[in-house]
């Protein structure tokens, strides 16, 4: 026992850097309420906060296994991947921009798209990847909307398209712009032919996504508090000289004044689309598939 080692009550403090690190990963806190829960709380509802509802980002993999019938994508196009047309830099290139979106985000582009099923009914399903360079909307994005909504019309299937999106991508200049009339353009003649479109719209959705198709829908969803507008609220302040209402582009304030038709927790998203896909299309009926916390798919 003599060499047992001596410690000093001072040697027994963590310090500063290990009280932070401490439960890394194990707890989260809501950005909304300040609750701090164990990260699996989290996970588990979808990234919903369960105290106060405060929805945070979800993944494009979670937003599969929370809406898709055993969240199964069978995806089109998805080789599909952004050029340099412009050999635009701002700083950095932009090709080293998409390599760079490209790794951190492990997608090709900024949206998904292809065939699913939600509750047995057969839909074309498109998503915003907003963790690719803010969901930004270039060529390749605008390129597959396009298809999404032509493929859905050849087929005679509905079209559900989750927006967050931060707008036109300015490193494709006006070849970004030119996406706004082609993608509306592929829309109208998918209505053309009396299909429905359920738009959802995420936060955020801002920019020339919120400026062509985002409010087009047959039924335009939001979720609580999502951010949605065109320009951002300084820049309108600043144009029309004017203190602008207290939220005045979030979901609540859109639909007060029937820029919206809905607000829809995520959590009840998919029976909610399913609802109103089966109404429209006069589909039948099936029983809920999802199961109430599938494991994670990316």
């Amino acid at each position: 026992m003599t060499d047992w080692p001596s410690k000093k009550p001072a040697d027994l403090d963590l310090d500063v850097s290990s009280k932070r690190s401490f439960g890394k990963g194990v707890f989260r806190k809501c950005d909304a309420c300040d609750a701090t829960l164990p990260a699996e709380a989290f996970e588990a509802n979808f990234e919903v906060c369960p105290e106060c509802g405060q929805h945070h980002k979800l993944s494009a993999g979670r937003w599969r296994d929370l809406l898709l019938d055993d969240g199964a994508l069978e995806e089109w196009d998805a080789h599909l991947e952004p050029s340099d047309p412009l050999s635009f830099t701002d700083g950095k290139a932009y090709s080293d921009r998409i390599a760079s979106a490209q790794k951190s985000s492990r997608a090709k582009e900024a949206i998904e798209i292809g065939r699913a099923k939600m509750n047995g009914v057969e839909i074309a399903y498109g998503a915003f990847l907003f963790a690719f360079m803010g969901g930004s909307m270039g060529s390749v994005v605008g390129e597959k909307i396009a298809r999404l909504f032509e493929r859905a019309t050849a087929a005679r299937m509905p079209v559900v398209l989750l927006q967050a999106s931060g707008g036109a991508r300015m490193q494709e200049g006006i070849l970004s712009l030119m996406q706004m009339a082609k993608t509306v353009g592929a829309l109208e003649r998918h209505r053309d032919e009396a299909l429905p479109f359920i738009s959802v719209l995420l936060h955020p959705t801002t920019g020339g996504v919120a400026a062509s198709f985002a409010f087009l829908g047959d039924v335009n969803i939001a979720e609580p508090k999502a951010l949605i507008g065109f320009a951002g609220a300084r820049v309108i302040e600043t144009t029309i000289r004017q203190k602008l209402p207290e939220g005045f582009q979030r979901a609540e304030f859109l639909l007060a004044h029937g820029m919206i038709d809905r607000i829809t927790s995520r959590l009840a998203m998919k029976s909610e689309i399913a609802r109103l896909v089966r109404h429209i299309t006069r589909a039948p009926v099936f029983e809920e598939t999802r199961a109430s916390s599938p494991p994670p798919s990316g």
